[in-house]
């Protein structure tokens, strides 16, 4: 099961590497690009749920086998996009089928491993998951930045072998398929995906519409309604999509809560790091790979520490532990970013994720350990549901704050290097969705006043940049102390001691 889950981790951070090149390549804007990585992140969100639910009622074999092949043919389209006006359609278009595979796979998968360890044993069996599977996805910006060195369509490509390995062994393996003889609520998954998918796309057209849009709000209330109604639709059915009861418990709802607000950070930080380095720091791929590095490096041993302290002490301690350190992690890192020096940063890229580390396998193993009548894929597909969706929403509203930050710093810039005022909003705009990656090595030609002034700012527009990225990584910050303070309200104590197995059990639920 990890290694069949290691292409969804895998993707979650290489296509950021590889961004430069496509935008370069391609001819994308910044938020086409940006579309691309948050497609895939978007469908994670909205299907995760109905693939817990599908392997509930299927059985975890065979969906993590039809999970994997989504996830495989959509990777080989989008390593085939041409080269002409529809790459942008294609490309969103199968990361999201993407997105489709990985949320079939992944609930299935991890249902498979939870069932395999009783409950006082699960902490640190899924620390050992998350932590190499996060391992994994370190791997990504590595391989992302020496296979875009060949061509950037090998970053999807590399998913083949790994597909095929994990179907070789999910066949031997001899997986046993529970399933459950319930009907599958489509109007409720149909619900789901319409609401996260308005909401989303109205925080992610926020930068390009902006805040004062009637579109904009359109999108996000219009979105977050229709979730109201399907909360609504969900508690009358005898057989929902997501079963809400599980929210009467006050651990799991806290859980959840910490992992939206971690996961604010977590996914968005691959995107706006790897750019940032590129652009400020004028690193290559690869470098910017090892950039990311030393954030892993937290995260890996700290998701080891969680687990023993949750099979130990409960979820509790870990979840605090977590919220202080990544806050202060991000903060300091924040701070560090304008000194352009990667020497100066590692220290507080290491701290901030190992605050993501002790919270990331705590609070996803305690929540699944208040499944109701063992339904480990339905309750995963609520965490996981939650986790993706704040990845999008983090990914589109940091997005929108670094692109309305960096045209400001721009305009500034350019006025003092002298470029006509009729001509800074556009040059602005124009400097804000074409940062690439290799600011230094695409300056702009001609003989004009505003593009000699264009090339003798580029320097200061690389400070701009990082500056810009320090309200990102402020705001990163933020999301955890507010994590925290979600963490205190824990009621504490270990799954297994607070509620025996007989409780968690819906009344009429079938014997698995």
């Amino acid at each position: 099961m990890m290694c069949a889950v290691a292409m969804t981790f895998i993707d979650q951070t290489i296509v950021s590497i590889a961004a430069p090149d496509i935008v370069s390549e391609l001819g994308l804007s910044a938020s086409g690009v940006q579309w691309v990585i948050n497609a895939y992140l978007l469908s994670l969100a909205a299907f995760f749920a109905l693939g817990g639910r599908l392997a509930d009622l299927w059985g975890p074999r065979r969906v993590v086998m039809a999970g994997t092949l989504v996830f495989v043919v959509s990777s080989v389209l989008c390593g085939c996009v041409p080269d002409d006006g529809y790459a942008l359609p294609w490309l969103v278009v199968f990361r999201a089928t993407q997105g489709l595979g990985a949320a079939l796979l992944f609930p299935a998968a991890l249902a498979v491993v939870v069932a395999v360890f009783p409950v006082e044993r699960r902490g640190r069996a899924l620390a050992l998951f998350f932590g190499l599977t996060g391992a994994l996805t370190a791997l990504g910006p590595l391989l992302g930045g020496w296979l875009t060195g060949w061509t950037w369509r090998a970053v999807f490509w590399v998913n083949v072998p790994v597909a095929v390995v994990a179907l070789v062994l999910t066949v031997l393996a001899r997986i046993s398929d529970r399933r459950r003889e319930e009907p599958l609520d489509v109007t409720g998954a149909l619900l789901i995906v319409t609401g996260m998918g308005l909401s989303v796309l109205g925080f992610q057209q926020a930068s390009a519409w902006g805040w004062d849009s009637a579109w904009t709000w359109l999108c996000v209330a219009g979105g977050l309604a229709v979730l109201a109604v399907f909360c609504r639709y969900e508690l009358r059915q005898r057989h929902p999509l997501v079963d809400l009861a599980v929210f009467r418990s006050r651990a799991f709802t806290v859980d959840t809560l910490v992992l939206f607000f971690a996961m604010l950070a977590f996914v968005p930080v691959f995107f706006f790091a790897s750019v940032y380095a590129q652009v400020s720091l004028s690193a290559s791929p690869n470098q910017a790979a090892l950039y990311l590095l030393y954030f892993f490096a937290g995260f890996a041993l700290a998701s080891q520490w969680g687990g023993r302290i949750l099979d130990k002490r409960g979820p509790r301690p870990a979840l605090r532990l977590g919220c202080v350190v990544g806050a202060v992690g991000f903060a300091l890192w924040a701070g560090k970013l304008t000194d352009l020096s990667l020497h100066d940063q590692w220290p507080y890229a290491a701290l901030a994720g190992a605050g993501i580390g002790f919270i990331l396998a705590p609070a996803s193993t305690d929540a699944v350990n208040r499944a109701i009548d063992a339904s480990y894929g339905e309750v995963t597909g609520i965490t996981q549901t939650v986790r993706n969706y704040a990845a999008s929403v983090g990914l589109a509203v940091y997005g929108t704050v670094l692109t309305h930050t960096m045209t400001d710093r721009v305009t500034e810039t350019l006025r003092g290097s002298g470029v006509p005022p009729d001509a800074r909003a556009s040059v602005a705009r124009d400097i804000t969705e074409a940062v690439t990656g290799h600011a230094d090595d695409r300056v702009p030609t001609g003989d004009g006043a505003p593009a000699a002034a264009m090339r003798e700012a580029m320097p200061a527009i690389r400070m701009d940049f990082a500056e810009a990225n320090q309200w990102v990584f402020y705001g990163m910050a933020i999301a955890l102390g507010i994590g925290w303070f979600c963490a205190l309200r824990h009621p504490g104590g270990r799954a297994a001691d607070a509620v025996p197995e007989e409780g968690r059990k819906r009344p009429d639920a079938p014997t698995v």
